[in-house]
Protein backbone atom coordinates (compact mmCIF):
# COMPACT_ATOMS: atom_id res chain seq x y z
CA UNK A 1 0.00 0.00 0.00
CA UNK A 2 3.12 2.39 0.54
CA UNK A 3 3.25 2.32 -2.94
CA UNK A 4 0.65 5.20 -3.30
CA UNK A 5 2.96 7.48 -1.18
CA UNK A 6 6.04 6.90 -3.39
CA UNK A 7 5.80 10.02 -5.77
CA UNK A 8 3.82 12.38 -3.46
CA UNK A 9 5.91 15.78 -1.62
CA UNK A 10 2.35 16.69 0.20
CA UNK A 11 3.35 16.83 3.76
CA UNK A 12 -0.29 16.20 5.07
CA UNK A 13 -0.52 13.37 3.11
CA UNK A 14 2.69 12.02 4.43
CA UNK A 15 1.84 12.63 7.90
CA UNK A 16 -1.30 10.67 7.86
CA UNK A 17 0.64 7.78 6.39
CA UNK A 18 0.71 5.88 9.59
CA UNK A 19 -2.36 5.28 10.02
CA UNK A 20 -3.80 4.89 6.54
CA UNK A 21 -1.67 1.80 7.01
CA UNK A 22 -2.89 0.34 10.35
CA UNK A 23 -4.09 -2.70 11.01
CA UNK A 24 -6.89 -0.98 13.22
CA UNK A 25 -9.25 -0.44 10.76
CA UNK A 26 -10.98 2.18 12.86
CA UNK A 27 -7.85 4.31 12.84
CA UNK A 28 -7.38 3.83 9.13
CA UNK A 29 -11.24 5.05 8.82
CA UNK A 30 -10.75 8.02 10.52
CA UNK A 31 -7.42 8.61 8.60
CA UNK A 32 -9.25 8.52 4.81
CA UNK A 33 -11.87 11.07 6.37
CA UNK A 34 -8.84 13.53 7.37
CA UNK A 35 -7.31 12.52 4.04
CA UNK A 36 -10.43 13.73 1.91
CA UNK A 37 -10.99 16.89 3.86
CA UNK A 38 -7.49 17.62 2.42
CA UNK A 39 -8.93 17.34 -0.97
CA UNK A 40 -6.09 16.98 -2.69
CA UNK A 41 -5.97 15.16 -6.08
CA UNK A 42 -2.97 12.59 -4.52
CA UNK A 43 -5.39 11.69 -1.81
CA UNK A 44 -8.00 10.99 -3.96
CA UNK A 45 -6.18 7.87 -5.02
CA UNK A 46 -5.84 6.07 -2.04
CA UNK A 47 -9.42 6.52 -1.63
CA UNK A 48 -9.72 5.15 -4.76
CA UNK A 49 -7.55 2.02 -3.59
CA UNK A 50 -9.20 1.57 -0.48
CA UNK A 51 -12.63 1.47 -1.82
CA UNK A 52 -11.51 -1.31 -4.07
CA UNK A 53 -8.88 -3.11 -1.44
CA UNK A 54 -9.48 -2.72 2.25
CA UNK A 55 -10.10 -5.62 4.10
CA UNK A 56 -12.61 -4.28 6.36
CA UNK A 57 -16.46 -3.32 4.74
CA UNK A 58 -16.31 -0.65 7.34
CA UNK A 59 -13.18 1.43 5.95
CA UNK A 60 -14.53 0.75 2.35
CA UNK A 61 -18.05 2.34 3.12
CA UNK A 62 -16.32 5.68 4.25
CA UNK A 63 -14.36 5.60 1.59
CA UNK A 64 -17.30 5.35 -1.14
CA UNK A 65 -19.19 7.71 1.05
CA UNK A 66 -15.89 10.26 0.95
CA UNK A 67 -15.73 9.93 -2.56
CA UNK A 68 -18.66 11.76 -3.62
CA UNK A 69 -17.65 15.55 -4.69
CA UNK A 70 -15.60 13.44 -7.00
CA UNK A 71 -16.92 13.38 -10.31
CA UNK A 72 -13.68 12.22 -12.32
CA UNK A 73 -14.17 9.14 -14.41
CA UNK A 74 -11.93 7.12 -12.17
CA UNK A 75 -14.06 7.39 -9.68
CA UNK A 76 -17.24 7.12 -10.59
CA UNK A 77 -16.21 3.79 -12.45
CA UNK A 78 -14.83 2.73 -9.05
CA UNK A 79 -18.29 3.45 -7.05
CA UNK A 80 -20.09 1.60 -9.94
CA UNK A 81 -17.89 -1.36 -9.04
CA UNK A 82 -18.59 -0.98 -5.72
CA UNK A 83 -21.54 -1.74 -6.33
CA UNK A 84 -20.71 -5.13 -6.93
CA UNK A 85 -19.17 -5.37 -3.01
CA UNK A 86 -19.98 -8.01 -1.22
CA UNK A 87 -21.29 -6.19 1.51
CA UNK A 88 -24.47 -4.37 1.74
CA UNK A 89 -23.23 -1.34 3.46
CA UNK A 90 -20.58 -0.71 1.19
CA UNK A 91 -22.62 -1.17 -2.14
CA UNK A 92 -25.44 1.20 -0.19
CA UNK A 93 -22.69 3.71 -0.19
CA UNK A 94 -21.37 3.44 -3.00
CA UNK A 95 -25.29 4.08 -4.56
CA UNK A 96 -25.67 7.00 -2.42
CA UNK A 97 -22.63 8.87 -3.67
CA UNK A 98 -23.20 7.82 -6.86
CA UNK A 99 -27.03 9.21 -6.88
CA UNK A 100 -25.61 12.62 -5.87
CA UNK A 101 -23.35 13.17 -9.16
CA UNK A 102 -24.09 16.07 -11.18
CA UNK A 103 -22.34 15.89 -14.22
CA UNK A 104 -23.41 14.77 -17.16
CA UNK A 105 -20.01 12.85 -18.00
CA UNK A 106 -19.91 11.39 -15.05
CA UNK A 107 -23.84 9.85 -16.54
CA UNK A 108 -22.27 8.54 -19.11
CA UNK A 109 -19.66 6.53 -17.02
CA UNK A 110 -22.55 5.19 -15.15
CA UNK A 111 -24.76 4.52 -18.14
CA UNK A 112 -23.42 1.16 -19.52
CA UNK A 113 -24.25 -0.47 -15.56
CA UNK A 114 -27.84 0.27 -16.48
CA UNK A 115 -27.38 -3.14 -18.28
CA UNK A 116 -25.33 -5.38 -15.14
CA UNK A 117 -26.41 -8.65 -14.59
CA UNK A 118 -26.95 -7.61 -11.22
CA UNK A 119 -30.37 -6.19 -10.45
CA UNK A 120 -28.96 -4.43 -7.42
CA UNK A 121 -26.63 -2.88 -9.88
CA UNK A 122 -29.30 -1.69 -12.09
CA UNK A 123 -31.53 -0.35 -10.21
CA UNK A 124 -28.39 1.92 -8.64
CA UNK A 125 -27.55 2.94 -11.94
CA UNK A 126 -30.65 4.52 -12.41
CA UNK A 127 -31.64 5.55 -9.77
CA UNK A 128 -28.07 7.89 -9.81
CA UNK A 129 -29.01 8.68 -13.69
CA UNK A 130 -32.74 9.85 -12.75
CA UNK A 131 -31.18 13.14 -11.23
CA UNK A 132 -28.87 13.85 -13.71
CA UNK A 133 -31.73 13.59 -16.65
CA UNK A 134 -29.07 12.72 -18.95
CA UNK A 135 -30.74 12.62 -22.35
CA UNK A 136 -28.70 9.15 -23.49
CA UNK A 137 -30.20 7.27 -20.54
CA UNK A 138 -33.58 7.39 -22.32
CA UNK A 139 -32.87 4.29 -24.63
CA UNK A 140 -31.59 2.05 -22.04
CA UNK A 141 -34.52 3.17 -19.59
CA UNK A 142 -37.44 2.32 -22.18
CA UNK A 143 -35.83 -1.22 -22.18
CA UNK A 144 -35.62 -1.34 -18.40
CA UNK A 145 -39.33 -0.81 -18.48
CA UNK A 146 -39.70 -4.53 -19.74
CA UNK A 147 -36.85 -5.78 -16.76
CA UNK A 148 -37.91 -8.99 -14.75
CA UNK A 149 -36.91 -7.11 -11.63
CA UNK A 150 -39.94 -5.29 -10.18
CA UNK A 151 -37.34 -2.37 -8.72
CA UNK A 152 -35.65 -2.23 -11.58
CA UNK A 153 -38.79 -1.25 -14.15
CA UNK A 154 -39.55 1.24 -11.28
CA UNK A 155 -36.21 2.79 -11.45
CA UNK A 156 -36.40 2.94 -15.20
CA UNK A 157 -39.93 4.74 -15.30
CA UNK A 158 -38.57 7.48 -12.75
CA UNK A 159 -35.58 8.06 -15.24
CA UNK A 160 -38.21 8.72 -17.88
CA UNK A 161 -40.35 10.54 -16.14
CA UNK A 162 -37.85 12.76 -14.79
CA UNK A 163 -36.49 13.12 -18.36
CA UNK A 164 -40.35 13.95 -19.85
CA UNK A 165 -39.51 11.47 -22.45
CA UNK A 166 -43.14 12.05 -24.26
CA UNK A 167 -42.05 8.88 -27.03
CA UNK A 168 -42.26 6.51 -23.85
CA UNK A 169 -46.02 7.45 -23.16
CA UNK A 170 -47.86 4.12 -24.75
CA UNK A 171 -45.35 2.19 -22.70
CA UNK A 172 -45.93 4.04 -19.41
CA UNK A 173 -49.68 3.54 -19.72
CA UNK A 174 -49.59 -0.34 -20.18
CA UNK A 175 -47.42 -0.23 -17.21
CA UNK A 176 -49.76 1.82 -15.26
CA UNK A 177 -52.48 -0.51 -16.35
CA UNK A 178 -51.32 -4.03 -15.97
CA UNK A 179 -47.91 -4.29 -14.51
CA UNK A 180 -48.16 -6.81 -11.67
CA UNK A 181 -46.04 -4.63 -9.12
CA UNK A 182 -47.93 -2.12 -7.41
CA UNK A 183 -45.40 0.13 -7.06
CA UNK A 184 -44.24 -0.11 -10.51
CA UNK A 185 -47.80 0.87 -11.59
CA UNK A 186 -48.04 3.85 -8.81
CA UNK A 187 -44.72 5.10 -10.23
CA UNK A 188 -45.65 4.73 -14.43
CA UNK A 189 -49.01 6.15 -13.06
CA UNK A 190 -47.09 9.19 -11.72
CA UNK A 191 -44.76 9.48 -14.57
CA UNK A 192 -48.13 10.06 -17.07
CA UNK A 193 -48.24 13.38 -15.61
CA UNK A 194 -45.22 14.36 -17.63
CA UNK A 195 -47.52 15.48 -20.95
CA UNK A 196 -50.61 17.39 -21.07
CA UNK A 197 -51.76 15.52 -23.51
CA UNK A 198 -55.37 14.05 -23.40
CA UNK A 199 -54.27 10.38 -25.10
CA UNK A 200 -52.92 9.56 -20.98
CA UNK A 201 -56.75 10.23 -20.03
CA UNK A 202 -57.71 6.45 -20.48
CA UNK A 203 -54.91 5.02 -18.58
CA UNK A 204 -54.78 7.51 -15.66
CA UNK A 205 -59.23 6.89 -15.70
CA UNK A 206 -57.94 3.59 -15.58
CA UNK A 207 -55.98 3.88 -12.75
CA UNK A 208 -58.57 5.36 -10.52
CA UNK A 209 -60.01 1.86 -10.47
CA UNK A 210 -56.99 0.16 -9.20
CA UNK A 211 -57.28 -2.64 -6.54
CA UNK A 212 -54.67 -0.75 -4.78
CA UNK A 213 -55.11 2.55 -3.00
CA UNK A 214 -51.90 4.12 -3.58
CA UNK A 215 -52.21 3.49 -7.21
CA UNK A 216 -55.34 5.16 -7.28
CA UNK A 217 -53.84 7.79 -4.97
CA UNK A 218 -51.20 8.72 -7.34
CA UNK A 219 -53.90 8.77 -10.54
CA UNK A 220 -56.00 11.70 -8.09
CA UNK A 221 -53.02 13.60 -8.26
CA UNK A 222 -51.62 13.25 -11.89
CA UNK A 223 -54.54 13.94 -13.76
CA UNK A 224 -54.63 17.36 -11.43
CA UNK A 225 -52.01 18.06 -13.25
CA UNK A 226 -52.59 17.01 -16.59
CA UNK A 227 -55.01 19.46 -16.39
CA UNK A 228 -57.80 18.20 -18.63
CA UNK A 229 -61.43 19.21 -18.04
CA UNK A 230 -62.67 15.61 -19.30
CA UNK A 231 -61.29 14.08 -16.06
CA UNK A 232 -63.25 16.06 -13.58
CA UNK A 233 -66.03 13.07 -13.81
CA UNK A 234 -63.94 10.69 -13.10
CA UNK A 235 -62.46 12.79 -10.29
CA UNK A 236 -66.11 13.22 -9.06
CA UNK A 237 -66.70 9.92 -8.56
CA UNK A 238 -63.08 9.20 -6.78
CA UNK A 239 -64.94 11.49 -4.11
CA UNK A 240 -66.84 8.56 -2.73
CA UNK A 241 -63.44 6.15 -2.76
CA UNK A 242 -63.12 3.99 0.52
CA UNK A 243 -59.80 5.90 1.50
CA UNK A 244 -59.46 9.03 2.20
CA UNK A 245 -56.49 10.20 0.84
CA UNK A 246 -57.54 8.94 -2.55
CA UNK A 247 -60.72 11.29 -1.90
CA UNK A 248 -58.41 14.26 -0.58
CA UNK A 249 -55.92 14.04 -3.78
CA UNK A 250 -59.61 13.87 -5.86
CA UNK A 251 -61.16 17.30 -4.09
CA UNK A 252 -57.34 19.20 -4.51
CA UNK A 253 -57.36 17.93 -7.89
CA UNK A 254 -60.93 19.24 -9.24
CA UNK A 255 -59.94 22.62 -7.34
CA UNK A 256 -57.05 22.79 -9.61
CA UNK A 257 -58.78 22.17 -12.57
CA UNK A 258 -61.54 24.14 -11.55
CA UNK A 259 -64.02 21.75 -12.54
CA UNK A 260 -67.68 23.61 -12.07
CA UNK A 261 -69.87 20.55 -12.17
CA UNK A 262 -68.30 19.47 -8.68
CA UNK A 263 -69.46 21.88 -7.06
CA UNK A 264 -72.08 19.25 -5.22
CA UNK A 265 -69.84 16.84 -4.48
CA UNK A 266 -67.46 19.51 -2.86
CA UNK A 267 -70.45 21.15 -0.97
CA UNK A 268 -70.70 17.70 0.39
CA UNK A 269 -67.25 16.68 1.28
CA UNK A 270 -67.24 19.82 3.11
CA UNK A 271 -69.30 18.06 5.89
CA UNK A 272 -67.28 14.95 5.81
CA UNK A 273 -66.16 13.84 9.51
CA UNK A 274 -62.05 14.61 8.30
CA UNK A 275 -61.24 17.69 8.44
CA UNK A 276 -58.36 17.58 6.62
CA UNK A 277 -60.93 16.62 3.36
CA UNK A 278 -62.66 19.40 4.37
CA UNK A 279 -59.96 22.04 4.52
CA UNK A 280 -59.26 20.88 0.72
CA UNK A 281 -62.78 21.11 -0.10
CA UNK A 282 -62.88 24.41 1.50
CA UNK A 283 -60.09 25.37 -1.17
CA UNK A 284 -61.25 23.82 -3.77
CA UNK A 285 -64.41 25.93 -3.85
CA UNK A 286 -62.58 28.61 -3.58
CA UNK A 287 -60.45 27.80 -7.17
CA UNK A 288 -64.24 26.96 -8.70
CA UNK A 289 -65.46 30.70 -8.47
CA UNK A 290 -68.78 29.65 -8.31
CA UNK A 291 -71.26 31.76 -6.25
CA UNK A 292 -73.25 28.88 -4.87
CA UNK A 293 -70.37 27.75 -3.10
CA UNK A 294 -70.72 30.90 -0.74
CA UNK A 295 -73.59 29.45 1.46
CA UNK A 296 -71.77 26.51 2.43
CA UNK A 297 -68.60 28.53 3.44
CA UNK A 298 -70.36 30.74 5.47
CA UNK A 299 -71.87 27.71 7.15
CA UNK A 300 -68.77 26.12 7.51
CA UNK A 301 -67.00 29.12 8.70
CA UNK A 302 -67.56 27.70 12.12
CA UNK A 303 -65.49 24.66 12.27
CA UNK A 304 -63.84 23.35 14.87
CA UNK A 305 -60.54 22.72 13.47
CA UNK A 306 -58.50 26.23 12.78
CA UNK A 307 -56.92 24.76 9.80
CA UNK A 308 -60.32 24.12 7.99
CA UNK A 309 -61.86 27.65 8.95
CA UNK A 310 -58.74 29.35 7.76
CA UNK A 311 -59.36 27.39 4.52
CA UNK A 312 -63.01 28.91 4.34
CA UNK A 313 -61.56 32.84 5.35
CA UNK A 314 -59.24 31.97 2.18
CA UNK A 315 -62.45 30.61 0.36
CA UNK A 316 -64.55 33.52 0.54
CA UNK A 317 -61.77 35.80 -0.11
CA UNK A 318 -61.77 34.48 -3.42
CA UNK A 319 -65.30 34.21 -3.96
CA UNK A 320 -66.41 37.65 -2.42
Amino acid sequence: MTSLFENTDNDDILALQPRLTDEDPGVRRIALIELADLEEPEGLLWLVDRLAEDPSADVRAEAARLLEAWEDAPVVTALCEALTDPSPSVQAAAAQSLSLLKSEAAGRVILPWTAHAEAGVRVAAFRALRELRLLEAAPAASVALADGDASVRREAVGVLGWLKHLDALPALARLASDDPDTEVRRAATGALGLASDAQVLPALRQALRDPAWAVREEAATTLGKVGHADAGPALVEALGDDYWQVRLRATRSLGRLRYAPALAALIETLGHRISNLRKEAALALGELNEPGAIPALQAAQDDGDPEVRKAVRIALGQLQ
